[in-house]
This record gives C-alpha cells, structure tokens and sequence, in this order.
C-alpha cells in the first residue's frame, strides 16, 4: 500500500503515468464511471477547503464510489482532543481511501503512520500540497505540450505557499527548467527549498522583486495570495498584500502563449479583466484537479 504525503513521494515516471491516466480520463470519462463502485474516501479537512475538498468529493463520485467525512476540526472529535492517530485508525475502519488536510505539517505523515488504508495529503500548513502540484503539472502539460525546457515563473507568497514549494520540487527533475521567483523581500523562497533542491542540483534560477522586467522570458507565470492565515501579524498583511497584482496592461510584453495558473482562491492578485485572456489557465487548472485526483484515487486503490 502506498500513500502520497510529499510530491516527492512520486517518480518522475509515476508522474507521467498519473497525467497519461487523467488524460484518458478526460478523452473518455463514460470507461470509468464504475471504477470505484462500492469503494469510500474519507475527507477529514481540519482546515476550510473549498477547491480540494469537493474536488476530491466530485473524483470519487465520477468513479462511482461514495464519500464521508467532515469539513472542519470543530465538527469532528479533534475538538474534544481526540489524536490524529485514533482518529484516522477509526476513520479506517469505515473507509477504503482517505484524504487529509492538516493545519500541521506532520498531521497527513502522523494520519499515515496510523492508518490500514492510504492515505492522500490534501495540504499541510505551509509544506505541502501534492495533489495541487499533480493538478498544476496535468495544466502545464495540457496548455504548453510539455513539461521540460521551460522558465517558470513564481509570483507573490514564495515563503508560504505550499503550492509553489511543491511545484518547485516536482518540476525540478525535468530536464532545462528555469525558475524566476519574483516576490517581496519578506516573502522570499525559503533558503532550506533554494539549498536543497536550486542549489543543490544546480538549477538556474533569478530572484526579483519586479514582475514587469522578466514577463518577457516567462513560458509559465505562477501567481499565488498573499495568505492572510500564514501571518503572525494583521499589519505585515496589509502592508504586502497588494505587492503584485496581474492586469491586462502588465501582460503586454508577455508571450502570446505564455501559461497563466493559480492555485486560488484569489482575492485580488488577478485582475477580473485578465479571465478573458486566452492565456488565463486558473480554472481550468481547477478542473483538472478532479481528472488527476480521479487518477490518483485508483492508483492508490490499485484500480485498473
């Protein structure tokens, strides 16, 4: 039984073959409406979710299963101080598959630890997001026809955000990828990500604090929130919140086939007004979360 905590968990072939599969599952969605028949996932989100929980709800519909779970800690006996681990071996008895969104980062590994069936991490503070990278890479490869010789550029929360340390790693084992990682000083990549996996590997890779002076190079622009529930302070927030806000105007010097994705929910990062560029991939981003997650929820399952 295998379980999917970091992205890293994954081979680059695993990777490819979990795009191959949700591609098929987009070219013939009627072949596997009855993959996961009589199968359950349990959704435990002791976070809000919006996209990934009911993406994850909608994937195992789609194959015909069932779902249970909560949404929120103070609807589940975590309130009452019941652990991770009694938690998840109870919640193993009821279900074949369970999926897990953990304000800490070792909540999904703990949940992992315990649990007689596989367990998916659906977030973990601000460590990781596998199957948001697993979306991310099915939209890079769906919108540019590739996955290599490509720079990438990530905009906003690199300190925070969950998503683009993921996407970092992950993308990092293909071949020619350049990274531009353009964010305010406070909210730099962490060193320990720029260490072991840029340096490390000697990836090639720019630091800037100005969006407009590298739009021209980028195949890919990442944008993501400023996280209002990663700060420690109210007046950090507001000061940084506003840094990079994506127009029409500043997509002038962009490549016309330049790829714009967003893990969201946005609050303002993204101009309304850029939904209608061709080149907005956002939601669709968000749909191909649920054909990778179906994917994901029969590999585990080990579904054919």
């Amino acid at each position: 039984m295998k379980n999917l905590i970091d992205i890293l968990d994954l081979s680059t072939e695993e990777i490819d073959e979990l795009l191959k599969k949700a591609n098929d599952i987009i070219a013939h969605p009627e072949q596997y409406r009855e993959k996961c028949r009589y199968k359950k996932l349990a959704t435990l989100f002791f976070e809000p979710s919006t996209r990934t929980r009911l993406s994850f709800e909608a994937a195992m519909y789609e194959l015909g299963g069932q779902v249970l779970g909560f949404s929120e800690a103070a609807s589940s006996s975590a309130a009452k101080g019941e652990s991770v681990a009694d938690t998840v071996r109870t919640v193993s008895c009821y279900a074949d598959i369970i999926a897990m969104r953990h304000p800490k980062e070792v909540g999904p590994l703990v949940a992992a630890m315990a649990a007689s069936v596989p367990v998916i991490n659906a977030g973990d503070g601000g460590h990781n997001h596998p199957t948001q990278t697993l979306t991310d890479l099915l939209t890079i490869s769906r919108e540019q026809g590739r996955l290599d010789n490509m720079t990438v550029g990530f905009c906003g929360d690199l300190k925070f955000g969950r998503t683009v340390h993921s996407l970092i790693a992950a993308l990092s084992r293909y071949e020619n990828v350049k990274f531009v990682l353009i964010s305010p000083e406070e909210l730099k990549l962490p060193s320990y990500i720029k260490k072991e996996i840029l340096q490390y590997k000697h990836l090639d890779y720019v630091q800037t604090t100005n969006l407009e002076s590298v739009m021209p190079d980028l195949d890919i622009l990442y944008m993501t929130r400023v996280q209002r529930e990663r700060f420690f302070n109210e007046e950090d927030y507001l000061r940084l919140k506003d840094s990079y806000i994506l127009t029409p105007e500043k997509l002038k010097t962009a490549k016309p086939d330049m790829s714009i994705l967003h893990p969201l929910p946005r609050v303002n990062e993204i101009s309304t007004a850029v939904d209608a560029d061709p080149r907005a991939a956002y939601f669709k981003q968000v749909l191909n979360g649920k054909y990778v997650r179906m994917a994901l929820i029969m590999k585990l399952l080990g579904v054919e």
